[in-house]
Parts: C-alpha cells; structure tokens; sequence
C-alpha cells in the first residue's frame, strides 16, 4: 500500500488530510468536514498539488451534498471550491463531474451517494493513473541506464510533483519509484523551488523516506550541472497542459526547461489526463497565473532544533512579487508522460494518444 496524503477517517465521515505546511517536520492531521474548511485548506496549501487538490474538492462536494443537497447550495459550494486556486485545471475538472453526478438525480438520497461515488470514481482513477505514468515513464530511465552502466541516472525535479500531489506514486516521482522498484540506480537532483521550498520540504521527505538516494539544491544551480554533464533527465509536473503542449507548472520551470535545451538534455512533463485543459490552445497569456501573498517570499520557516519558526530574509520595507507558476512553451518539452504512453507535446501528438478527449 503506498502512502496517501488523503483519506477518509474510520468514521466514513470526516475528509482526513496531512498538512503539508508543516512537513518535513512535523506530521500533522487535519479534519475538512466542511466546504469552508476545504476552501481553506486548499487556499493555504494544507493540501496543494493538481491532482491532489480536485480530489480533496471532490470529496468537500461530496460532503456538501449529504448535508444540504439541493441544486443551488450545491452550485454555490461548487463555485467557491473553484475558485479557492485558479491555476490548477485538476480542481474544476473534479468539482465539476461530482456536481453533474449530483444533480443527474431526481432525490436528496440519490444525489448525496452519486457525488460520494463520484469522488471516489476520482480517486480510483487518479491513482491508477499516476502508477502507469510510471511504468510509461520508466522505460525513459531504463535507456539511459543501459547506455551509461556503473553510475546512477540522474534526474532532476522541479517542485514537488510526488505521492503528496497526487493522492499516490506521484506525477514526475512515479518514474523514479517505478525505477527503484526495478532495482535500476537512480540519483534525484531536487530543486528546493522557493518560495515555499516544496522540493526541500516535501520531495526531499517523500524520497528519504522511500530510501531514493537524492541531493537537495538551490533552485539556481540546475544550470550549472547540466552544463557538467550531471544531469541525464528532467522530469516535472504540471498544474494545467493547454491542447497544443504548453505547460504551465511551478514558477521556474520555464528556466529549467531552457537550460535543458542549451545543453542537450531531455525535458519531460508526467501528467494524467485529468491536467489537461483541452479549452486552450496558446498557453502564453491564456493560462490564470496565480499570484499570491508576498510575505511567502519575504519570510521562510524553518527548524531550529526544537520548533517551527519564521523569518524575514529581506529588509522590512522592500516590497516583493510573489507569481506561483510559470508557462514553458511547448518547443521546449521533449515529451508528456501520461498514463496512456508518451507523446510529443503538439497538437498532432497529443491528438495521437487522446483523440476521443482532445476533440473535445
């Protein structure tokens, strides 16, 4: 049984989640029994990444049909769910199918078990769907094995597209695990992707606690080592893929995906279907990019030994930007790794593996 970062208590009832805020630190569990709380959570990143955040909406929907399900409450609670991050399609693509279910059927009973079956149809997929991007993605790290025997491949990641962001196995991670599973050396490089440091925090723990031999880095120094020939692959992940293959993604992968194509190196983006936004053609500019609270910026939170504390790493009065994602054009991406196979990150190719969606 691989870990989740999501789950429903004993009680059949109560959504339990970890707060990823407070890892790698310290592991604790949250309760959403309420659309409110759900909001909450997903806005202050309690819970954050793409799949993980539509299935957490999901299930807070779920929960508001059993206690007040008629069709406006429920228009309403689907609403404010969406809105709680704007960039991550996962999170209108989930609320959206359970509030269909929802209102197909004609009886307060009937809609409250629809969106409950609904949540967990999501769920389901949203797992199997990262253990195969897995297996499409290994054959990636099989290849570069063989033709360098004796070292480990080194892949580098950006954010933290693991099992915390994706109910289980992970988007970028899923390969890896896979990888490791099949006993093949792996070495990940990881970002420490500031401003929140999902990679130091939040994949550093995933991969220490899988045993996946790992360096943490300044977000700055990818450059430096694929210019030294100590980077193999990328793998990241994505919170919205347009139809023709722009990606957007935690703010600094553009970057890494230009020092990836000056020095050679294949750039791949993992991702289930449920990432892409068959809306939209051009990403540039299309894409809402979330902007928030500066102070994530100006302060870091760390451990001193004996408790979480707060800093300010810039003089008080300067001001500060503070953009969550960035667009990396799709001349730039080697390929998508999705849980159908691999495709070139183009119109063509993406119509290729998902004609029966694309088209849509």
């Amino acid at each position: 049984m691989t870990p989740r970062p999501i789950w429903i208590a004993q009680d059949g009832l109560t959504l339990q989640v970890i707060d990823q805020r407070r890892l790698p630190h310290e592991r604790v569990v949250r309760d959403l029994n309420t659309v409110d709380e759900a909001v909450y959570a997903i806005k202050e990143m309690v819970v954050r990444g793409a799949p993980l955040i539509g299935v957490t909406a999901a299930w807070a929907l779920a929960a508001a049909a059993r206690r007040a399900p008629e069709a406006p409450l429920l228009e309403a609670s689907a609403a404010r769910l969406k809105a709680a991050r704007p960039t991550a399609i996962n999170l209108a693509w989930a609320v959206d199918r359970v509030l269909a279910a929802a209102l197909a059927c004609p009886s307060p009973e009937e809609r409250a078990l629809a969106a409950r079956c609904e949540a967990e149809a999501i769920t389901a997929a949203e797992v199997e769907n990262c253990r195969r991007i897995g297996e499409q993605g290994v054959p990636l790290i099989e290849e570069i094995a063989r033709a360098n025997p004796g070292r480990p491949v080194n892949v580098l990641t950006h954010c933290n597209a693991g099992w915390l962001a994706c109910v289980a196995y992970g988007t970028a991670t899923a390969p890896i695990y896979t990888a490791c599973e099949r006993g093949l050396p792996v070495h990940v490089w990881v970002d420490e992707t500031r401003p929140l440091n999902q990679g130091a925090r939040l994949t550093a723990w995933e991969l220490a606690a899988a045993g996946v031999p790992h360096t943490v880095i300044a977000d700055n120094t990818g450059g430096h080592l694929m210019q030294q020939g100590r980077v193999d692959l990328v793998i990241v992940g994505t919170d919205r893929t347009t139809a023709s293959g722009d990606v957007a993604n935690k703010i600094g992968t553009y970057l890494k995906a230009l020092a990836a194509r000056d020095n050679g190196i294949p750039f791949y983006v993992a991702l289930p279907s449920s990432s892409f936004d068959w809306s939209l053609r051009d990403g540039m500019g299309a894409v809402p990019i979330e902007e928030r609270d500066p102070d994530e910026v100006r302060y870091i939170t760390g451990w001193d030994g004996e408790r979480s504390v707060r800093v300010r790493v810039c003089p008080e009065a300067s001001p500060a930007a503070n953009f969550a994602f960035d667009v990396t054009p799709a001349r730039l991406v080697t390929g998508l790794i999705t849980e159908r196979g691999i495709c070139r990150a183009d119109p063509e190719g993406i119509r290729g593996m998902f004609g029966d969606k694309a088209m849509t």
